[in-house]
C-alpha cells in the first residue's frame, strides 16, 4: 500500500475547517495527523468531529517525528513565522496566500525553505480546480491559439467582518492575487498593471483607506490584455468566472450554480447560485492539499510555487500602488532559472 502522508493542520478558522474536513477523508495519498488552533476550545471541538489528535501548541506538530508535513492555515500575520520554523525543522510547508504581507518576509521565508530543502506549496486554489485545470491543458496543447484577450471575475456575496478587513492586506492583496496568479499561469508573464477602485457598498471600506470593487486592466509581455474585475459584495451570489480568447478557440470558465439543475415556470427559469468560495470549490481545495501530499511522497517540485506567490504578491502591490496613484505601473518580470521575480516601477515615478 502506497504510504499516506502526515500532515499536521495550523490553524482552524474558516478555510482551515476545510481543510482540516478534506485532510481527513477526502486526500488519498494524505493523512490529517493533528490539529491546532490557538483556540483550544476549536481544537477540541474539531478534534472531535473528526477523530484526530489535537495538540496544545505549534510546537507540538513540529516536534512529532511522525509528521510529514505542515497545512498553515493561520491568520496571515502568522504565516512567514509559521512556514519557517517548519522548515527548520524538516517539515514540508503548505502555506495559504500570502506568505506575508511584507515583502522582505516573503522574499526571507521563501530562501528559508529553499535552504531547508522542503517543498512548499502556496494555497492558490484555483489552478487546482478542474474546470481551470482542464482549460489551461488545452491551452498548452496549442487549441486555443495566440492569446488576445485574458477576462475574469471574481465577487463575494457580502463583504468580510470588519475585523478581518484591517488585517487582510488591502483589497488587491486578499482577493485580486488569486486572478493576476491566474493571469500568469493561463497567459503569461505581466508587463503594465493599471487599476481602478471605489468604495461604494459601506463607509466602513472607505474609513479603513480601503475599496469594495475593482477594475484592473493588463497588459502582458505577449501584447495580449487582460482586464479583472472584483467585488467585495456582488449581493447576488458568490461568481469566479474566466475566459480566454485566442486565435483559434475561446475559453469560458463560468460555473456559478450551485445546484446543477433548473426551475422552470411560465416565462421563468431559476438556478441556484453558490454563496461562497466554500461551495463554488468543494474539488479544488480537496485537489491542491492531494497534489502536496503526492509532491512530497514522491519527491516531485509542486506544480504552484513560492515564487508564483511572491509575483502575485509583487503584481497586488503594483495594482494598489496603481488606484492609490491614479495611473498604470509598469513591471519587469525577471527570469532566474526556473523561477520568475518581478521588479515593480520605483515609488519615485
Amino acid at each position: 500500500m502506497t504510504r499516506r502522508v502526515r500532515i499536521g493542520l495550523a490553524g482552524l478558522g474558516r478555510v482551515g475547517r476545510i481543510h482540516a474536513a478534506n485532510l481527513s477523508g477526502r486526500c488519498p495519498s494524505a493523512e490529517l495527523a493533528c490539529v491546532f488552533d490557538a483556540d483550544r476550545g476549536a481544537a477540541r471541538r474539531v478534534s472531535e468531529h473528526l477523530g484526530v489528535p489535537w495538540v496544545a501548541s505549534y510546537e507540538d506538530i513540529l516536534a512529532d517525528h511522525a509528521v510529514d508535513a505542515v497545512a498553515i492555515a493561520t491568520p496571515t500575520q502568522a504565516h512567514a513565522e509559521l512556514s519557517a520554523l517548519a522548515a527548520w525543522a524538516g517539515k514540508h510547508v503548505f502555506c495559504e496566500k500570502p506568505i506575508s504581507l511584507d515583502r522582505r518576509a516573503t522574499v526571507e521565508t521563501i530562501e528559508t525553505v529553499r535552504a531547508a530543502g522542503v517543498a512548499f506549496q502556496p494555497g492558490f486554489h484555483r489552478r487546482f480546480d478542474p474546470d481551470w485545470a482542464a482549460a489551461v491543458e488545452r491551452m498548452r496543447a496549442g487549441e486555443l491559439g495566440e492569446v488576445y484577450l485574458f477576462r475574469t471575475s471574481l465577487r463575494d456575496m457580502v463583504p468580510p467582518k470588519p475585523e478581518f478587513l484591517a488585517r487582510s492586506g488591502g483589497f488587491f492583496v486578499d482577493v485580486t492575487i488569486h486572478d493576476l496568479d491566474t493571469a500568469r499561469w493561463m497567459v503569461g508573464e505581466i508587463v503594465e498593471v493599471n487599476a481602478y477602485g471605489t468604495a461604494v457598498s459601506a463607509p466602513e471600506f472607505a474609513e479603513i483607506g480601503d475599496i469594495d470593487t475593482a477594475v484592473v486592466v493588463l497588459r502582458f509581455a505577449s501584447g495580449a490584455l487582460g482586464v479583472i474585475d472584483n467585488s467585495r459584495a456582488a449581493g447576488y451570489g458568490y461568481e469566479c468566472s474566466t475566459e480566454v480568447m485566442g486565435r483559434k478557440a475561446t475559453v469560458r470558465i463560468d460555473h456559478p450554480q450551485y445546484r446543477h439543475y433548473e426551475w422552470r415556470t411560465p416565462g421563468w427559469a431559476a438556478h441556484g447560485l453558490a454563496r461562497d468560495f466554500e461551495q463554488r470549490y468543494p474539488d479544488a481545495y480537496a485537489e491542491e492539499l492531494e497534489s502536496f501530499a503526492r509532491c512530497v511522497r514522491d519527491g516531485q517540485p509542486p506544480k504552484v510555487t513560492a515564487y508564483d506567490a511572491l509575483a502575485a504578491f509583487d503584481l497586488a502591490l503594483a495594482a494598489d500602488r496603481s488606484w492609490r496613484r491614479g495611473r498604470a505601473v509598469t513591471v519587469e518580470p525577471q527570469r532566474i532559472g526556473a523561477d520568475v521575480i518581478y521588479q515593480v516601477e520605483p515609488e519615485s515615478r
